[in-house]
């Protein structure tokens, strides 16, 4: 499949489904719209699937994992080998993704988009797009061929987990440098400068991020990536986990399986989605705000207001996973709930007004 293909596939939402969702939750015995953003969840899900039902299991997290050649500019605490140990941990089921994800009913399903040296790990997929990044301070992070490539390779993935009966996704990353790609993306499409877009991601002390604003300014201005192209975007600054995520956001929406996304990487990687397709937001839930700069910025790009704010920037998927147990108890309340009438309670009506 060719990008424009999948890009054709996408359809607006089913309303029909949403009011239907939308009538199912006015007929609960409560106050109307009384579980805010967890109602208008499910009625997304409603609208996006076509299914009123809103199913929740069984899911996944895909955690994509890819190097970035900008750790050589000192951005970061830690080298790249740190991201070929991790890769090594989410498939043995250790890492802080994969204990939240059992307590969450959650599948982990770790990615290989281009780790540095890394050889083939049982429990790793296999869709290695190069041998991590260039550095972007240097030169393109990737060719164009490249960019579509990753993100092809996004949306192939939801197409095969739907079809081993996956209903709801979730988006993670690990990427040793990724906050520093991701950071470069959000400022050309947000047309922002570097410096108000850019945290200290693991830490970085006042000179780590100094260095890497510096970088993300070099990048930019070397390469020129065009903010009406994100596709030019990702191939010039971005990184093979970000592009494959912007495809696992319209693989949702073009298979009709909704996507959590994480935190501040995910929100780039799904404004690439929006700005590529606007009728992708249609898959796009947003689980949490990161505790990023950039963090809420891109969820009002979106347009999405997140279930969570817990200051967490973990990374992994980890917030998008912590928002499925909150999913899970709003559809518990959504499917089983008394109604007004078995109740013997005269029905809330809408009142109007303000606020």
């Amino acid at each position: 499949m060719e990008l424009r293909e999948l890009l054709q596939n996408i359809t607006p939402p089913d309303e029909a489904a949403r009011e239907q969702a939308h009538r199912r939750w006015a007929a609960c015995a409560k106050p109307l719209g009384s579980l805010g953003l967890l109602e208008t969840a499910l009625e997304d899900i409603a609208a996006l699937t076509g299914d009123a039902q809103a199913p929740l299991l069984p899911r996944a997290v895909l955690v994509l994992c890819a190097d970035n050649g900008v750790v050589a500019q000192g951005v970061t605490q830690t080298d790249s080998s740190v991201t070929a140990a991790v890769t090594r941990n989410l498939a043995a089921g250790r890492t802080s993704v994969c204990r939240m994800a059992q307590a969450a009913q959650c599948a982990v399903v770790p990615v290989d988009m281009g780790v540095r040296d890394f050889a083939p790990q049982p429990g790793v997929l296999a869709r290695r797009i190069g041998n991590g990044t260039g550095d972007i301070t240097q030169g393109p992070a990737m060719t164009r061929a490249q960019a579509e490539q990753a993100v092809l390779a996004g949306a192939e993935l939801v197409r095969t987990q739907k079809e081993k009966g996956v209903r709801l996704l979730a988006t993670g990353e690990m990427g040793i440098g990724n906050t520093t790609t991701a950071s470069a993306v959000a400022s050309v499409l947000l047309g922002r400068a570097p410096v108000e877009m850019t945290g200290r991601g693991a830490g970085l002390s006042d000179e780590g991020l100094r260095r890497k604003v510096a970088a993300i300014e070099r990048a930019v201005a070397l390469s020129r990536p065009d903010a009406d192209d994100p596709l030019d975007v990702l191939a010039k600054v971005g990184g093979f986990d970000i592009a494959g995520m912007c495809g696992v956001f319209l693989g949702g929406a073009a298979c009709r399986v909704p996507v959590l996304a994480d935190g501040f990487i995910s929100a780039v990687a799904a404004l690439c989605a929006v700005r590529l397709c606007p009728a992708a937001a249609k898959a796009v839930l947003a689980s949490h705000v990161s505790a990023e700069p950039a963090g809420m910025l891109l969820l009002d790009a979106l347009r999405k207001k997140p279930l969570i704010t817990a200051g967490m920037r973990l990374g992994e998927g980890t917030g998008a996973v912590a928002a499925m147990p909150l999913l899970d108890m709003a559809r518990a309340v959504y499917m089983d709930c008394y109604t007004f009438e078995e109740g013997g309670i005269e029905a809330y009506t809408p009142q109007g007004g303000e606020g």
